[in-house]
């Protein structure tokens, strides 16, 4: 009996735990093998993809010195749909009006007033009040608002503010459960640690830009947080490299909306974007930055270049600007200071068009190389009569001298304009155009900046496109091959030519790129390009006729170039100094001469080749010649372990238009006999039209926004420069072009130029 009943209670046990146990697997079943299929059933309950925006890479010098990188920043992100769905929801509790407005639309031409929520109206209601009780509200554009709910709801999720203090994000983080669809985030924020250092190259990045992501980009995404990207310089040249690889954070929401977690399983880390390497010496860099700047030059720029690659080492612009201002993004009040500055500080000059003047005799050399006249001579008998007028040397209208007959290196050496006017008509305006393209006059160089100008090397063909009503005649032939009248070139431009003379005739590709890295592995390497070569159709005996020119120049002792002299190596270079004018706000007219050096060093085996422009100078000797000097001086000592540079931050250098008599160095000494003689070989030229602006950016701003001048008029050629016409700015919330003031000169030539105008019809 006892048997039967313990059997009894064993199978009831056993019954018991099979009914334990089948309950347990379909729980298990239910709860977590089918969970995602029963979540799905639950009206509301949904998983929302987050995408999250990737650092973008560093950018650094040819020896990893760190130009550009990133920094924490915190913003507030708003999805408006849910502001909106949540604001419904307690209207219809509470049994109240939901607020609307009506704006303006046009259709096929047609307009007419159409309904929407009154967005501002819910957020303030909603949000605003929380954000005042926390203490962390800040103005806003009630336009920003309505057009980005207009455009994306809650698509994209509207940016309340990018530039929350730690603790006020702390502030956030832990009262913002309350808020519907707000979010806090930290997010990697660009900073330019040297500050204005290699500014006009670096450019700065822009906000995302809701107007950038299309309906394909935010394809998949529930909330697309969208990338910064470049806006100007190689921050805008190299932004596919830069830019980081988005992740993805997968949020879990409840039936009624609410968010209960994060699907970590499913979160994916963002990847940094790959780091750019330049060719740019940061030491170099800050050595052309200081030479400008303690030889007190308010507008010029100077450029490196390694004559035997291409590579560009320094590129500086005076007067320059802190990138770091427009990050996160620039306030009102410094984009109006920026722009309101007469001597255009976001100018990048050493790629846009000036006046060469004599430093153009270098590219009508070899075009004469081209022709075979290199070796013959020509008189200077103080002018040259072309139709019924006479083109004056300037020795002539200096002293009443001349030159009288001279080969061509003495004439490099004198900087001959009576030589070079019948030296180029021998030539042919078909070899200068030719030389022109192998050197890249006239055409962009390839250098890796939008924001570069071509110039201008006038021919027939340009002459007829532009002014159709004139003839090509001798006479503009002279005067281009002076360098004056429309011929526009750039300092990196003039920089080229004088690396193609130090190395015996190849012309390599400026280039800023030296290479793209992932981490430790090569993305890209970015070799020497050879844009054409002279030495194949001129011997090496005729470019040395132009290089012992050049040498001649600096070391003769009649020189127009003494002032570049240092001792213990050779320095070849050639001065100029180009006839312009400047208008003021008043339309008034004052001289604004251009002085020009350009130069290679050492004479034997040249590693260096440089540009200097300083606008409003007396004379390219005795103003830009010493620059030269400066910045191959110590770009030589580089290699003295004792001799240091330190690599720090420079604010942005100021701009001005003083009158420049000559440049000196308080901590160098020069001796008398080496002070620059005035080379005088201005010219008379026909102003040349401005070439077109390049496409400008948007603007967050105020409408009528517009730059002052800086801009060259009446007889001189224009300088060619364009400013960049917008970037964005804080929250005003419209957009708008800004646009340059900078003075055009007509087509015809202006007052001052009846002359050339009679003599080359």
């Amino acid at each position: 009996m006892v048997v039967k009943y313990r059997f009894r209670l064993y199978l009831f046990a056993f019954a018991m735990l099979c009914g334990f146990g089948l309950l347990v697997f379909r729980l298990w079943s239910l709860q977590i093998d089918r969970r995602e299929e029963f979540a799905k059933m639950i009206p509301g309950a949904k998983k929302e993809r987050a995408r999250i925006p990737g650092p973008r890479g560093e950018i650094k010098d040819r020896n990893g010195v760190v130009l550009a990188t990133n920094k924490a920043s915190f913003e507030v992100r708003i999805n408006l749909a849910e502001v909106v769905t949540e604001y419904k929801r307690l209207a219809k509790q509470n049994k109240t009006a939901i607020p609307e407005i009506t704006f303006a639309i046009s259709e096929k031409g047609i307009k007419r007033m159409k309904p929407e929520l009154d967005i501002y109206k819910i957020f303030e209601e909603t949000i605003t009040r929380r954000m005042i009780e926390m203490g962390v509200h800040k103005d806003y554009s009630v336009e920003s608002l309505r057009v980005h709910f207009r455009s994306f709801g809650g698509a994209v999720p509207w940016v309340y503010r990018d530039d929350l203090t730690f603790p006020e994000f702390s502030r956030i983080a832990e009262h913002n459960l309350g808020l519907p669809g707000v979010t806090v985030a930290e997010r990697a924020s660009r900073v330019y640690p040297l500050k204005s250092v290699a500014c006009h190259i670096l450019g700065y990045v822009r906000l995302p830009d809701d107007q950038r992501a299309s309906a394909e980009d935010r394809k998949g995404w529930d909330y697309y947080v969208p990338d910064d990207f470049g806006g100007a310089g190689v921050e805008k040249s190299f932004d596919n490299y830069l830019r980081g690889k988005p992740g993805v954070r997968v949020m879990q929401r409840d039936q009624r909306g609410r968010p209960v977690g994060e699907v970590d399983e499913e979160y994916e880390e963002p990847r940094k974007g790959n780091d750019v390497y330049l060719t740019l010496d940061a030491r170099m860099q800050i050595i052309a930055d200081k030479a400008l700047r303690d030889g007190k030059i308010g507008r010029g720029a100077v450029t490196v270049i390694d004559p035997n690659s291409g590579e560009v080492l320094a590129m500086v612009s005076v007067p320059s600007f802190d990138p770091n201002q427009f990050i996160p993004s620039i306030q009102q009040s410094d984009w109006d200071a920026l722009l309101g500055n007469n001597t255009i500080p976001l100018l990048n000059r050493a790629v846009k068009g000036h006046v060469p003047g004599s430093t153009f005799k270098i590219p009508i050399s070899f075009a004469g190389c081209l022709a075979g006249i290199q070796m013959s001579r020509f008189n200077c008998s103080g002018s040259v009569t072309y139709g019924n007028k006479a083109m004056q040397c300037w020795i002539q209208r200096q002293n009443g001298g001349s030159h009288g007959t001279l080969g061509l290196s003495d004439a490099i050496k004198f900087s001959c304009n009576c030589f070079f006017y019948r030296y180029g008509n021998a030539a042919g305006i078909g070899n200068i155009t030719k030389v022109g393209k192998i050197l890249g006059v006239g055409t962009r160089t390839g250098i890796e900046l939008e924001d570069e100008d071509p110039g201008i090397l006038p021919n027939p063909d340009w002459l007829r496109a532009h002014r159709p009503a004139e003839r090509w005649s001798d006479g503009y032939t002279a005067n281009t091959s002076i360098g004056q009248g429309m011929v526009l070139a750039s300092p990196l431009q003039m920089a080229s030519v004088s690396a193609t003379v130090a190395n015996g005739g190849k012309a390599w590709s400026p280039h800023l790129l030296k290479r793209v890295m992932d981490h430790d592995q090569a993305v890209l390497e970015n070799p020497p390009s050879l844009r054409g070569d002279l030495s194949g159709s001129v011997k090496p005996e005729e470019i040395e006729v132009i290089r012992k020119g050049m040498w001649k120049v600096v070391n003769d002792p009649s020189g127009t170039g003494k002032g570049a002299r240092i001792t213990g190596v050779e320095v070849a270079g050639k001065t100029g100094t180009a006839q312009n004018w400047r208008l003021d706000e008043r339309r008034v007219r004052h001289d604004d001469n251009h002085t020009w050096f350009i130069c290679f060093a050492p004479y034997q085996n040249p590693r260096f080749a440089v540009a200097v422009l300083v606008q409003n100078g007396k004379s390219g000797g005795g103003c830009a010649a010493p620059v030269a000097r400066r910045v191959l001086e110590q770009c030589l000592a580089l290699d003295n372990p004792k001799f240091i540079v330190p690599i720090a931050a420079l604010e942005p250098a100021e701009g001005h238009f003083n009158h420049i008599a000559s440049v000196q160095y308080a901590d160098v000494a020069v001796p008398e006999a080496l002070t620059a003689d005035e080379d005088g070989d201005t010219g008379t030229g026909v102003s040349a039209p401005e070439p077109d602006d390049a496409d400008a950016p948007r603007v967050r701003t105020a409408p009528n926004i517009k730059p002052k001048a800086d801009s060259a008029g009446s007889a001189g050629a224009s300088s060619g420069q364009n400013v960049p016409k917008a970037v964005p700015v804080r929250r005003v919330g419209i957009f708008n072009r800004g646009g340059s003031q900078e003075t055009k000169p007509s087509d015809s030539a202006p007052s001052g130029g009846g002359f050339f105008r009679k003599l080359f019809r």
